[in-house]
């Protein structure tokens, strides 16, 4: 079976993907310094420790269930403080558990294109989540996907699995160290919801204008199954192109997608998200909101495609431009293959209006603190189903982002 995954990634190591700037992966190391095991993640430097509260990660762990940290190409902390949860490497994961190899690249083709290739071929752990049957996680948890090394290319395969019956919230926050100028992350991410069970997943990255990130992410959600996505990305990026697809695949089964994006610099986003209504009942939802700042590119897409009768989905995408050079794309799919599915969008992109900046300021607001507010209203974490205490990080990042606008 592994020599066929090879086979097949080797096959496609050149293959450009359908969408994003084209990379060239010789540009970036394969080779990182080890990092050492920590005890806790109050040992990490302070700036790290920084940069990693700034997506998410609680430091001292309080209300979360469970820690994963990688650093560059080594995993330096698993924590697991509830029964019914585990957390490890892949890598670790695959050698525990045979019956893994059935999961391994089962929900995305590992010869889509050249990112997916480099990352079977050149596989840096990643983490393996899983919810035992019936669990209720009660707190998040919580993993780190941290770059420290100049120029490195980290390629993790992530797999979460929630067992029948089983709920689990998952934080993510994908970042890099102060010095880090230039990068490439390439995240593999599968997720298996089973029948009855819940995984919410939010993902929060903050890259710099030299970093190239490449996600794939594919989600497979069994009977009565419920997956929830959510996707904030407030910093500077060279290039990021993501499109998420969730397969809907057990009856009444039910996945959400909601993303915030912040366009600033010369940024390149192509950000999309998918859901293939397959089963009888099966229902989505896709929400986007992205605002572009001086010389950025976003492309906000969303493709819902129904194949079974009573099947039900919607898709909302609305932008902010901010700057005569600024792009913003909504780029929205419907596909209705039978009758008796019901997709609906809408989709806004436009300017903020002389209007609402004037009533603002007649309250005795400058036009800056004026658009800072409409900027943060419109991109108010209120709106997507985070934990408490992520939504009030997330509103402290995005406070940092606008002021002074």
């Amino acid at each position: 079976m592994f020599e066929e995954v090879k086979r097949k990634a080797k096959e496609a190591d050149k293959r450009k993907a359908e969408l994003g700037p084209d990379l060239d992966l010789k540009e970036f190391s394969l080779k990182a310094k080890p990092s050492a095991k920590i005890s806790k993640l109050s040992e990490l430097s302070k700036e790290d420790k920084k940069s990693a509260s700034n997506v998410g990660i609680e430091i001292k762990e309080r209300k979360r269930s469970g820690s994963f940290f990688q650093m560059d190409h080594s995993v330096i902390y698993e924590n697991v403080k509830q029964d019914g949860l585990e957390i490890m490497s892949t890598a670790e994961a695959l050698k525990k558990y045979p019956w893994l190899k059935n999961y391994w690249w089962k929900a995305i083709p590992v010869d889509s294109d050249k990112y997916t290739a480099q990352a079977e071929l050149e596989q840096t752990h990643g983490y393996f989540i899983r919810a035992l049957p019936g669990v209720k996680v009660k707190l998040p948890v919580q993993a780190c996907l941290f770059i420290s090394q100049n120029g490195l290319a980290q390629n993790v395969h992530n797999i979460v699995i929630a067992e029948e019956g089983s709920e689990l919230q998952l934080i993510t926050g994908c970042t890099i160290g102060l010095h880090v100028s230039k990068g490439l992350h390439i995240g593999i991410n599968e997720f298996f919801v089973k029948k009855n069970a819940t995984i919410t997943f939010s993902m929060i990255h903050s890259w710099d204008k030299g970093v190239d990130v490449r996600p794939r992410t594919a989600i497979i959600v069994e009977e009565n199954g419920t997956f929830i996505n959510n996707y904030i990305c407030f910093k500077p990026v060279k290039s990021l192109q993501m499109y998420p697809v969730t397969y809907c695949v057990g009856k009444n089964s039910k996945t959400s997608y909601h993303t915030l994006l912040y366009g600033v610099g010369k940024s390149y986003l192509d950000v999309g998200s998918k859901a293939e209504l397959i089963a009888e009942g099966s229902r989505a939802e896709i929400i986007s909101r992205a605002v572009a700042m001086d010389e950025s590119q976003i492309f906000a897409r969303g493709h819902l495609i129904g194949k079974n009768k009573d099947t039900k989905g919607h898709l909302e995408c609305q932008g902010l431009l901010l700057s005569e050079k600024a792009k913003i794309h909504a780029i929205p799919e419907l596909e209705g293959k039978v009758s008796g599915c019901e997709l609906s969008h809408e989709a806004a992109v436009g300017k903020i209006k002389e209007e609402e900046l004037w009533y603002l300021m007649s309250r005795g607001l400058t036009e800056e603190e004026a658009t800072s507010m409409i900027i943060k209203g419109f991109l108010n974490p209120e709106t997507i189903d985070l934990p408490p205490l992520l939504k009030y990080q997330v509103k402290k990042i995005m406070e940092k982002v606008v002021k002074g606008f």
